[in-house]
């Protein structure tokens, strides 16, 4: 049914579009390009390619993209939120709102963490907004565990010894 294919290039936009819809809050006060360029979250896209940047693009059976997940190394001079060391990659992931509640989300992160064995890294990082229910639940199913906390967010990493 979805389609896990690596982005190109050209889908850029439609990675930062779904970087916008992974910061979870609760009420849709956020102003997109005023977030999408403050310093905190361009880091997660600016130069995107570099050594260590991976990204899968879920798309329908009309080919049309409904969601992201990514992956990107920061160091202690660029941390993002949920960083936990030069090694492992911190990821984000979304899915549009039409397609939510259908599996593809727990597709796509399943697929990256493949992708990040195949990769080398042993382990992943993700933050997420402990109010953020659903996505806490799914990521501890996928054998996510808490790290610590960053700010109002959940650091939790994945080893891949924890094998789902």
């Amino acid at each position: 049914m979805w389609i896990i294919k690596n982005m190109e290039n050209k889908e850029l936009e439609f990675l930062k579009d779904m970087l916008y819809e992974s910061i979870y809050m609760p009420e849709d006060v956020k102003d997109k390009a005023k977030l999408l360029n403050s310093p905190s979250i361009k880091k997660y896209y600016e130069d995107w390619g570099r050594k260590g940047d991976i990204a899968l693009i879920a798309t329908d059976a009309n080919n049309r993209a409904v969601g992201a997940v990514w992956y990107r190394i920061f160091d202690e001079s660029n941390m993002g939120y949920g960083y936990v060391d030069n090694q492992t990659p911190e990821l984000g992931i979304a899915v549009m709102k039409e397609a939510r509640g259908l599996g593809v989300g727990t597709l796509l992160m399943k697929k990256i963490i493949e992708q990040a064995a195949v990769d080398g890294f042993k382990t992943l990082s993700l933050s997420v907004d402990p109010d953020n229910r659903s996505a806490v639940h799914i990521y501890r199913q996928l054998g996510f565990v808490d790290y610590g906390i960053s700010g109002t967010s959940i650091t939790m990493i994945y080893r891949e010894e924890s094998k789902v």
